[in-house]
């Protein structure tokens, strides 16, 4: 005897319509109701009924009228997702920072703490990891939202898997740290995922940065160490391993300085941010580095003073930086190169020479339409990022439930 459908088979059909059409808002925000219809070909009252639902949710909600060239104006609709928060933190050798943002993209935390990394293992690491994601995630409950995925950026090689293969600056090497923080949490209901900071600092930079609109671009860290992030027709390049965009360690200068990876002459090793501490002021002990925030303000506030000896290293050393984004350059024709970090309180004295030598060294006329700028985010791109990342996983089928 035939049956009529079952109604789990329309609760379902239901849900994965809800999320087609989160799906669309989020790829192409602000649109209309018809729009909607257009795009997905759902008819236009089951996209009435949907949009309603999603609205009721507070998934959501419309923002004003738009004038079309026939017929009424349109009711456009926009993310809501204000209960719905994605946190991003990253890790390095003196801070941890941490960037919670909702679904609707507003920022709803910007924290920045003090870490010293050179001295924790990845245990405590992922102990005060841990410790940063649940104070966060304790405000963000009192406000009636909920978290809806962590990712964490490291500076160094992670697999796909999460693993950190290698972070020279934190000493680690081979260290779970997914697995790590996900028991340090409880084993949380939202996924824990960990990603290198370069790659997240890109991210950040072409959906909230200076390269928005720049869907071919590469970002320099500017932290201890020098990694970048690239991102090709708004992709990301993570090579075969995980291993792309370490131009930290590229010869920029036969037999230079001893580079922490064992070569001499790496760019990190002339153009990284303790390079320029130490050459600077050689006198400098290691100590200095667990703190690099005031180092490199005393720089800066040197060279503001018309300090010769700091003007010039900056010049030379601005010089060395432009020769190694001048092989991004060449092999991937960016069409901007971002500096981040402790870069940005530099840029001034270091741009005017990377650029100059960017110009000389590409061989596609006018660099290949690539050129330098400096980041708006500072420190909080990779953690910004990593909020983004999270967004952009976003299972709209399970949100939509």
């Amino acid at each position: 005897m035939p049956t009529g459908p079952n109604p789990a088979d329309f609760a379902v059909v239901r849900a994965t319509n809800l999320a087609v059409v989160l799906r669309h808002v989020h790829a192409n925000a602000p649109c209309s109701r018809a729009d909607i219809a257009a795009e997905t070909g759902l008819n236009k009252a089951t996209v009435s009924s949907l949009v309603a639902d999603l609205i009721d949710r507070r998934l959501l909600r419309e923002t004003g009228l738009t004038e079309r060239r026939i017929g009424r104006p349109a009711t456009m609709l926009v993310l809501d997702g204000e209960p719905y928060v994605a946190l991003g933190i990253e890790v390095n050798t003196d801070y941890l920072s941490l960037s919670a943002i909702d679904l609707g993209g507003a920022r709803v935390l910007s924290w920045r703490r003090s870490f010293d990394g050179l001295d924790s293992t990845a245990s405590r690491a992922a102990t005060a990891i841990a410790a940063l994601a649940r104070r966060a995630a304790a405000r963000i409950s009192r406000q009636d939202r909920r978290i809806i995925g962590l990712t964490v950026g490291v500076p160094g090689l992670v697999t796909p898997a999460g693993v950190v293969a290698n972070a020279p600056n934190l000493a680690w090497s081979d260290v779970d740290l997914t697995g790590a923080l996900r028991s340090a949490l409880g084993n949380p209901a939202y996924p824990v995922t960990v990603e290198n900071d370069a790659n997240l600092g890109a991210i950040a930079e072409y959906r909230y940065g200076v390269a928005a609109g720049h869907p071919d671009l590469a970002y320099l860290t500017g932290e201890l160490g020098l990694g970048a992030g690239i991102l090709i027709g708004g992709r990301l390049v993570r090579g075969s391993s995980g291993a792309a965009g370490e131009i930290g360690h590229v010869e920029v200068v036969p037999d230079g300085p001893l580079c922490g990876c064992g070569r001499r002459g790496c760019l990190e090793a002339v153009a990284g941010t303790a390079a320029i501490v130490r050459r600077i002021d050689p006198d400098n002990t290691d100590e200095a580095l667990r703190d690099l925030d005031p180092e490199v303000a005393e720089i800066a506030r040197r060279a503001r003073a018309g300090d010769k000896v700091v003007v010039a290293a900056l010049n030379e050393i601005g010089g060395h930086l432009g020769k190694g984004v001048a092989i991004l350059a060449n092999v991937l024709n960016p069409s901007l190169i971002v500096l981040g970090g402790h870069y940005v309180p530099l840029a001034e004295w270091l741009l005017p020479s990377a650029q100059a030598e960017l110009a000389k060294r590409v061989l596609a006329p006018d660099a290949g339409g690539a050129r330098l700028a400096v980041s708006e985010l500072a420190h909080s791109a990779a953690a910004s990022g990593g909020a983004a990342s999270v967004l952009d996983a976003v299972d709209y089928a399970k949100l939509s439930v």
